[in-house]
């Protein structure tokens, strides 16, 4: 038979000439908390986005919940082959646990080489950073027991010690690890996997004392009573090295290589959620190397535009590990093919541009600019702490940090995002410039004297 050619599809009008109302056509439709911006995915530039709409310009410091590590417009992402190569890989959508190409063996050798870990040789991916903790979690459940059959004892590893204050994720075994705000797992079933204190330092003068605070030693104790209670059965530690989601809450290095001492005295992993900590905001790959961390598991995500855990370490004692056994973690598209090639050109660009030594100086400068808000507005706004570009500071409730990012958004068209009970968290590009940094400064500094006056 011969093949026929088809005509050419007419497309539909774009949205924008279809109707003046995008967002509330979608709010009816969609479940979300969409602001009221339609992104012009052709005019941002930089930290600043454009509104379809009308043209206005709002200074970003959320890069869409820092999962946009080069901004809007970058010219990386520009080029004739870049746009050429997306097409390419976005005509079909393949199987990628299943079926090789060479776009998912170039982001694997470009992200081994950019942001990779000799002792975390072994690589999975599937969308969604809840999915990546679930499959680390999977790992260590597998992980444990194996290596409690192999010591001769008849149990399953089949708990999570994890911390108050975390958030992992809103699948299926991470609801019983996230704890932030209610709303996200309330009524929803969950299994009792012990919880221990997390006892977050604002980083500064007592940040690099040598001996545990009165909270750590609290938090190490009640790990230490989990493990006696539970015993075998407890696989894993997960962490958030800094916890975003619960309000930026910055954990001691000294706290966490003692959790992983006692992690590895009781043959126990542990697994670094690295989801929003990774992928170079801190100034470094993986903000458990800043923090002299040795994880047997990485969760990551967002900046790395795909999802997936790298392991490796006490993972390998044994041989059939789940990364090794055949089907045993797994999904249909293991990624996305499009994500894969986005990627490898955003490593590429961190790359050829230095941008992690570029978000550490950017990060001292965002930092002491905060400081220097805080000092202005003591009554207003208070712990300015940050690592690399993942900043934050606080107000006395959520109310007036609701109130100030409304306020921000609307007359000073810069966009903010909340982080816990009452922080405002600070996610800029990773090739954000100065003045966008000191602009985004000033117009909340402008909406607080305004909010002062009132």
């Amino acid at each position: 038979m011969t093949a026929q050619r088809l005509a050419p599809v007419e497309h539909d009008a774009a949205p924008e000439a279809q109707s003046p109302n995008v967002v509330d056509e979608l709010r009816s439709r969609v479940t979300g908390d969409l602001l009221d911006v339609v992104v012009d995915l052709d005019s941002g530039e930089g930290c600043r986005l454009s509104d379809l709409r009308d043209g206005t310009r709002y200074l970003d410091m959320t890069m869409y919940f820092s999962s946009a590590p080069l901004g809007h417009g970058h010219p990386g992402l520009r080029t004739p082959e870049f746009e050429a190569a997306l097409v390419r890989a976005g005509r079909v959508k393949p199987a990628n646990p299943d079926f090789a190409t060479m776009e998912q063996a170039r982001f694997v050798e470009t992200l081994r080489r950019v942001f990779g870990d000799p002792e975390l040789p072994w690589l999975f991916f599937i969308e969604g950073g809840g999915p990546a903790v679930e499959n680390a979690l999977k790992v260590a459940f597998d992980w444990k027991t194996k290596h409690n059959a192999r010591r001769g004892v008849p149990m399953r590893g089949s708990r999570a010690m994890h911390l108050r204050w975390a958030f992992h994720g809103r699948t299926g075994y991470t609801m019983s690890l996230t704890n932030t705000d209610p709303r996200k797992v309330r009524d929803y079933p969950a299994f009792d996997w012990p919880r221990i204190p997390s006892p977050a330092v604002e980083p500064g003068p007592r940040w690099d004392t040598a001996e545990l605070l009165p909270a750590e030693r609290e938090a190490l104790d009640a790990a230490e009573a989990a493990l006696t209670r539970y015993g075998n059965e407890i696989a894993c530690f997960v962490y958030e090295p800094i916890q975003g989601e619960g309000g930026d809450r910055h954990l001691r290095p000294a706290f966490l290589r003692e959790m992983q001492r006692l992690c590895r005295e009781h043959h126990v992993l542990t697994v670094a959620d690295e989801v929003q900590s990774g992928g170079g905001i801190t100034g470094h790959p993986w903000a458990h190397q800043a923090l002299g961390l040795e994880p047997d598991l990485v969760a990551f995500g967002k900046r790395l535009q795909v999802c997936g855990v790298m392991g490796g370490r006490r993972v390998n004692d044994i041989e059939d590990n789940a990364f090794r056994e055949p089907s045993r973690i797994s999904s249909t598209w293991g990624g996305s093919l499009v994500d894969m090639v986005r990627a490898t050109r955003i490593l590429e660009v961190i790359e050829s541009e230095n941008l992690l030594n570029h978000a550490a100086r950017m990060g001292e400068l965002l930092l002491s600019e905060l400081r220097g808000l805080a000092a202005e507005y003591p009554d207003l706004v208070t712990a300015p702490r940050g690592r690399g570009l993942m900043a934050a500071l606080d107000f006395p409730d959520g109310t007036l940090r609701d109130r100030v990012t409304a306020l921000a958004r609307q007359r000073h068209h810069t966009v903010f995002l909340p982080s816990g009970p009452r922080s405002l968290r600070w996610r800029p590009a990773l090739s954000v410039r100065p003045d966008e940094l000191t602009d985004a400064v000033a117009a909340l500094r402008a909406t607080l004297r305004e909010l002062s006056s009132e």
